[in-house]
């Protein structure tokens, strides 16, 4: 086995380089909460670790014009400490702070969570509806990506070849807007996903929906967006009749698996359920101002 090797880049400039001389076999240490665990069970074998926390652009948290950009390195418990983005972005916030223990907080990183590929990441469902939109550099230069076209697949990205995922862009949203994540896990906590969901609405002073995206983790191969239960909710005043329907919406999106967490059948209800909650949940925000 070759050696391995280790570099701690300042900007993203050394970082792709470092990544290009890797040949392929690179890999980003963020917070190290998954890929450390991954290394010692002997899941993967890196060449080259790249470690990116003394890169300023990954771990900082800023205002921008069209909302705020968030690190990719950035952990769970900076962000939660953020009063701003946790009042403008309660359901990304609490979609973070469920991974892991207290340690865990202080190490695990919004970038980390996402490129893992784990169709039951937490926090990705809740940047999804958000509408979290990714910067990415690489050897060609940088570009973005929208949250839900970055997991292919169980492990998988569309990241390319020596790319890697600087910040997130969080957008700013219209006044009466707020956000809800929620899951079930079989224990109290530090458990894995049965079902997650992510919903982030506005409503109108006359308490109509305006605007509503819906996502569900842990219910197929990958996170989903399900556009068609954001849809219903649209211009109605989220009565039980208008939530059942988005509910089903959400039943419709699934593709879950048998495991020993869940059968298919009490993912794809549970599912509703948990849009339908935290659909209730995010309108209460938006009402009582929080």
């Amino acid at each position: 086995m070759a050696e391995l090797q280790f570099a701690a880049p300042e900007t993203v400039n050394q970082a792709i380089k470092i990544l290009g001389g890797a040949k392929g076999k690179g890999r980003i240490l963020a917070g190290g909460t998954d890929l450390l665990v991954q290394m010692r069970s002997g899941r993967i074998e890196p060449g080259f670790i790249v470690d990116v926390k003394n890169i300023p652009e990954l771990t900082e948290i800023k205002k921008e014009k069209n909302g705020y950009r968030v690190g990719a390195a950035v952990s769970g418990a900076r962000l939660g400490e953020h009063k701003s983005v946790k009042k403008k972005w309660p359901g990304v916030v609490e979609a973070l702070e469920l991974i892991g223990s207290t340690q865990i907080q202080g190490r695990a990183s919004l970038g980390g969570n996402l490129c893992n590929g784990s169709p039951a990441a937490d926090s990705v469902p809740a940047m999804i509806a958000a509408g979290a939109i990714c910067k990415i550099a690489g050897p060609k230069g940088r570009r973005t990506a929208k949250v839900e076209d970055i997991v292919t697949g169980p492990g998988k990205t569309s990241l390319k070849k020596g790319e890697f995922i600087i910040s997130f862009l969080l957008p700013e949203k219209p006044k009466k807007s707020s956000e809800a994540y929620l899951r079930l896990i079989p224990r109290t906590e530090m458990d894995i996903a049965v079902v997650g969901a992510g919903v982030s609405l506005t409503l109108d002073n006359q308490g109509i929906c305006t605007k509503a995206r819906v996502a569900l983790g842990a219910v197929a191969p990958k996170p989903v967006l399900v556009e068609e239960a954001g849809l219903i909710l649209v211009g109605s005043k989220l009565d039980p009749d208008t939530l059942e329907k988005m509910a089903s919406a959400c039943r419709a999106a699934c593709n879950p698996i048998d495991d020993m967490r869940g059968t298919v059948e009490y993912r794809t209800k549970v599912a509703g359920v948990l849009a339908t909650r935290a659909t209730q949940i995010a309108a209460e925000r938006v009402r009582s101002g929080r």
